[in-house]
């Protein structure tokens, strides 16, 4: 993003203030409601004025740090629209605000909007990483929303409170695959007489229903690929199905460093819920397992806004005030003996690891209630996989389950995992490398278990086994300690990958050398290279898991091919948009039969005239 791009001089209102933003899509308008954000208020306006909102409408209840006056002043300034949270009875604020929104002038005549909180910063990697790109992307793919998935950031180990700016201090995240942290915020464009507002999407009302309108619908995904048409009707949260970080994400910082959490907890929340901020919620929040840096494209353009803001002496006296308030409050609880407990106590909690943290649903699930709820196509939808599922399984047309998060795997961080026995051998339960479906069958002891248990038999002995784009190894560690009669040959050219391979088989026992060769020499993009090396391993099973092969490369194996070639792993999940040229290649090639295997996680053809059963 260029620096100061939406920076200007707003006439009348002080030198160094940033313009109001003015954008090709309308008026986009963030929604949201806070109480005593004080310290950490500017730097979340300064951002969301550098993304490219045009309106920020917040909602303040019982501020008592100066969040209210601040943006009274913001609002004078042409910057903010602050709207006290008048709460009824019974009612929690936050539910309240909304309610407040969906009658608020300024909100009804938006053209698109977006409801989060004050601890969410929308982080957007489309484009230039401003709302007019992303929308621009929206619009073009013929769609009327985009719903942009949480991504968790913890502390980074940070104990002590700073100033620092929270999107350049805290830089680890969840794993984009842990399905923990995947609630989602919605950007919609806005009709007011169709859609009520909610803190995770809108919700149609009634009178809308049975019209057309529904089938005007057509929101993405933080990817920018279509969402499954259920979502139109319910769900606060993204699936394995839907969840996408590719053009957006909201970072959700929930947590900070440790003092920070203290202050957290002493002022409470937004919805009132009780002892919300306990070492329970750290452990759910205290994610730091990736590092994401993408919130340092906007440094410059975010830092050069705020010093605008604080030129203005109104916002700079308050802002003061409420970090030193903050900071008073904190050393008054750095005093007494509770402070070495607490941070001792979450402390504990950061070393949970990931597969152990529960995130509990908002509220029970009624199955009978979300059953009623579904659509029919969501009904119809089931009976075809209900279908499919009682076929042989060589002849289902399910869509692959992936095992493996996609792009770049980043395993730097020592963090805590469980292991797992999986038909013998120990696998860490990483959702920085597994996908949540391969989690739960890592959990179970069921990993790739249908290809586990059918590839001994399709291995005489004394044959070779070799496997190109090995991911985590798995079934080559099986088989080594399995069947000693076989020559293994093993590769995996992603570092991180190819790291975890020798973790795992030392985890096992099982020595890289002798009958075992493992190698990170790249193969898959060059047909000749991967020819060559098959041709001299002459083995009598070959798997291939790089998605990087192509059905040139498999075209290209010269003769005698191995009698056994499967696909799996990644490459399987790949290949389905083309999976009818790689059937073409694998007949030119002599693979006469499809064998019975999962068509979930792979698929088998050999060169025999008949498929043993």
């Amino acid at each position: 993003m260029r620096a100061g791009k939406r920076l200007g001089i707003s006439e009348g209102t002080g030198p160094g203030l940033p313009a109001k933003n003015v954008s090709r899509h309308g008026k986009i308008t963030a929604v949201s409601m806070m109480k005593d954000e004080g310290p950490f208020l500017l730097e979340w306006v300064a951002h969301h004025i550098a993304v490219g909102f045009t309106d920020l409408v917040v909602y303040t209840n019982d501020c008592t740090d100066g969040t209210d006056d601040m943006l009274i002043r913001l609002e004078t300034l042409g910057l903010a629209h602050h709207r006290r949270n008048v709460i009824k009875p019974g009612i929690k604020p936050q539910p309240s605000a909304i309610k407040h929104a969906q009658a608020e002038p300024q909100v009804q005549d938006s053209d698109w909007v977006m409801v989060f909180d004050a601890d969410e910063f929308l982080s957007i990697r489309h484009g230039d990483g401003t709302l007019d790109d992303l929308l621009d992307g929206v619009v073009a793919a013929g769609a009327n929303g985009i719903v942009i998935t949480w991504r968790i950031f913890g502390s980074g180990g940070v104990v002590d409170w700073s100033r620092d700016f929270v999107t350049e201090q805290y830089l680890m995240a969840a794993p984009p695959m842990w399905n923990k942290g995947w609630g989602v915020k919605t950007l919609f464009r806005f009709d007011p007489d169709a859609w009520k507002l909610g803190i995770h999407r809108p919700k149609l009302k009634n009178r809308v229903l049975d019209t057309d309108y529904p089938a005007s619908v057509r929101w993405l995904n933080g990817s920018g690929r279509e969402m499954e048409e259920y979502f139109k009707f319910r769900g606060w949260r993204s699936i394995v199905r839907t969840v996408g970080y590719d053009w957006a994400q909201m970072n959700h910082y929930a947590v900070k460093s440790i003092d920070s959490y203290a202050i957290r907890k002493f002022r409470g929340n937004v919805n009132d819920k009780k002892d919300k901020y306990n070492d329970s919620y750290w452990s759910l929040q205290d994610r730091n397992e990736v590092r994401d840096d993408t919130m340092l494209r906007y440094s410059a353009c975010r830092r050069e806004i705020f010093e605008g803001l604080l030129g203005d002496p109104v916002l700079n006296r308050l802002h003061h005030a409420a970090l030193e308030r903050a900071e008073a409050r904190l050393a008054e609880f750095k005093r007494t003996p509770d402070y070495a407990g607490f941070v001792a106590q979450l402390k504990t909690a950061s070393a949970v690891p990931i597969t152990q943290v529960e995130a509990k649903p908002p509220k029970e699930r009624d199955p009978e209630k979300i059953a009623a709820l579904m659509s029919e196509v969501e009904k119809r939808a089931g009976e075809t996989r209900d279908a499919e599922k009682a076929k042989p399984a060589q002849d289902r047309a399910l869509a692959p389950v992936e095992t493996y998060v996609r792009g770049d795997i980043d395993l730097a961080a020592n963090v805590p995992l469980d292991w797992f026995d999986n038909h013998s051998i120990r696998l860490p339960a990483d959702p920085r490398v597994f996908t949540p479906p391969a989690l739960l069958n890592i959990e179970a002891g069921k990993f790739e278990r249908n290809l586990a248990r059918n590839l001994p038999t399709l291995l005489p002995e004394f044959t070779t086994y070799m496997e190109i784009g090995a991911g985590a190894g798995f079934l080559a560690t099986r088989l080594a300690r399995e069947r000693p009669d076989l020559t293994l040959w093993i590769q995996e050219e992603s570092a991180p990958l190819h790291g975890l391979i020798r973790r795992i088989m030392a985890e096992n026992a099982i020595v890289p050398e002798g009958r075992i060769t493992l190698t990170a020499r790249p193969m898959a993009t060059d047909p000749g290279t991967l020819a060559t090396q098959v041709a001299n391993a002459l083995p009598h099973v070959l798997l291939l898991g790089d998605p990087a092969i192509t059905p040139a490369a498999i075209a290209a194996l010269r003769a005698p091919v191995p009698p056994v070639l499967i696909l799996a792993g990644r490459l399987w999940a790949e290949a389905q948009p083309d999976l009818e040229s790689f059937k073409t290649a694998l007949k030119a090639n002599g693979y006469r039969a499809r064998l019975p295997l999962d068509s979930a996680i792979c698929a088998g053809w050999t060169t025999a005239e008949a498929v043993q059963p």
